[in-house]
């Protein structure tokens, strides 16, 4: 790739070509349980943070009415840090001279002008339009003129029992946090286990374990976890269908004459993806733009059987990604939790067994805070990196020239509708795979109410 191309899929400020792109859709900036005073005591008094999202720096507060708002971090007077501002309720003061602020950056009052000065008629603080779906509040920084409508992804038509959200900080382009999880073949080297956890021992909402978990079906009389069908068969043949909203992803890895391993994913267009983290559960993860160098990825865990124990899998969480802030304790500073012992005896990576977001974030932080694509060297698993980087360059393009990118639907141009993201990772009929794949596919849907309820 020319230094040139890698620079215009990396760079996302508000004046560059893809910044621009990603503009064209919703960006999580915040989870619902950043505003709890459980998760950060200090939410009780003060619900406003400040926030780095596309390069921008912002505020984001909850007002009394519950409702939220995104605004420009420094005033428009003279340009004092509004982070530090008085929560007034459902507006936002600025100490240094007093001038508050609505939820949607009106101008209510410039307390220090003259008693009949109309100066805060003419004045409109940057702000962006904020809702909550699935635990995560998603900002549209596109500009008012032409909202998009929300995507309705399968994971958002889930009850609030069958969902649970989390995030993290990579210290990485956006970039390469996100082909991580479009890329197939890498789960059978990075997430490898050398060993198998007995599967009773393996719960559903253990952190880091979804590999270990069963996949559907049975190979010679008796299941296999996934672990040891990545690490027994680690060739996958990598197909895709490109869709309206990404990529629909397989990887097959015949197990013998008679069988396969089936794993269906999706691609997101432009940040996300889905995958199966268990025969109930799946992972629907986007990654946006702190600025250039960082990066936060935000999951939401669906589940399509029994409700989910939300406290058990927060505190497995809280043991490697804590809040309020959401950095990792592990990284560079110390070597990513690296352990030579580990890597002879136990995993593949050496980088512990029950956290497995920090085997990801070492292969996308240790590239660089931006991947030099110039110098990489590109092999057929990379068909779907391959095929999403054209995708992207296209749809900077498309932009650039005025017309709307993949996915892009403006509010009010017709009733939205649900898109089906459906995972699945089993063991099937060589034969007849496909038709076996559509009949997991189905059986999963009629035994999920809140899918019959989606798809009535």
């Amino acid at each position: 790739m020319r230094a040139s191309v890698n620079e215009r899929l990396t760079r996302i400020g508000p004046d560059t070509a893809c910044g621009r792109l990603l503009r064209h859709y919703w960006q999580p900036v915040a989870l619902l349980d950043e505003f709890s005073a459980h998760t950060d005591p200090r939410m009780a008094q003060r619900p406003l943070k400040a926030l780095r999202i596309l390069g921008e720096d912002l505020v984001l507060m909850r007002g009394a009415n519950g409702r939220f708002g995104l605004l420009a971090r420094h005033c428009p007077h003279r340009g004092a840090d509004l982070a530090y501002g008085r929560h007034e309720g459902d507006s936002l003061r600025c100490p240094f001279h007093g001038w508050r602020f609505d939820l949607e950056g009106k101008c209510l009052e410039t307390p220090a002008e003259p008693a009949q000065s109309r100066l805060c008629e003419g004045i409109r603080q940057t702000a962006y339009p904020v809702v909550e779906r699935a635990g995560v509040l998603y900002a549209w920084m596109g500009g008012p003129d032409r909202v998009a409508e929300f995507d309705a992804y399968e994971c958002f038509a889930a009850p609030p029992s069958h969902q649970f959200a989390y995030k993290g900080l990579w210290r990485c382009n956006w970039l390469q946090a996100m082909e991580v999880g479009i890329d197939p073949a890498h789960t059978s080297f990075l997430h490898r286990f050398l060993e198998d956890a007995p599967l009773e021992t393996v719960g559903s909402n253990a952190a880091g374990r979804q590999f270990r978990s069963a996949s559907l079906g049975e190979f010679a009389g008796e299941s296999w976890p996934m672990s040891r069908i990545m690490r027994c068969f680690h060739r996958p043949e990598i197909t895709f269908d490109e869709v309206p909203w990404g990529f629909r992803i397989r990887a097959l890895r015949r197990m013998s004459d008679d069988q396969v391993h089936v794993r269906l994913t999706h691609g997101l267009f432009p940040q996300g993806f889905c995958i199966p983290l268990s025969s109930t559960m799946t992972i629907t993860q986007w990654h946006v733009p702190v600025d250039d160098t960082c990066t936060y990825w935000y999951a939401v865990f669906t589940s399509y059987g029994q409700p989910l124990d939300h406290d058990a899998m927060r505190s497995q969480r809280e043991r490697f990604i804590p809040p309020p802030d959401y950095i990792p304790l592990h990284g560079r500073h110390n070597h990513w939790g690296y352990n030579p012992e580990e890597q002879a005896s136990r995993t593949f990576l050496g980088m512990g067994e029950d956290d497995i977001n920090v085997h990801d974030q070492w292969a996308v932080e240790s590239m660089g805070a931006i991947q030099d694509r110039t110098r990489e060297h590109l092999a057929t698993t990379d068909r779907v990196i391959i095929a999403n980087r054209r995708r992207l360059l296209q749809a900077i393009d498309e932009v650039d020239a005025g017309r709307t990118p993949p996915g892009f639907r403006a509010q009010g141009a017709g009733d939205p509708h649900w898109i089906r993201t459906e995972t699945v990772d089993g063991i099937a009929p060589w034969i007849h795979w496909k038709d076996w794949l559509e009949a997991q596919i189905r059986a999963r849907d009629a035994g999920t109410p809140w899918i019959t309820a989606m798809a009535g």
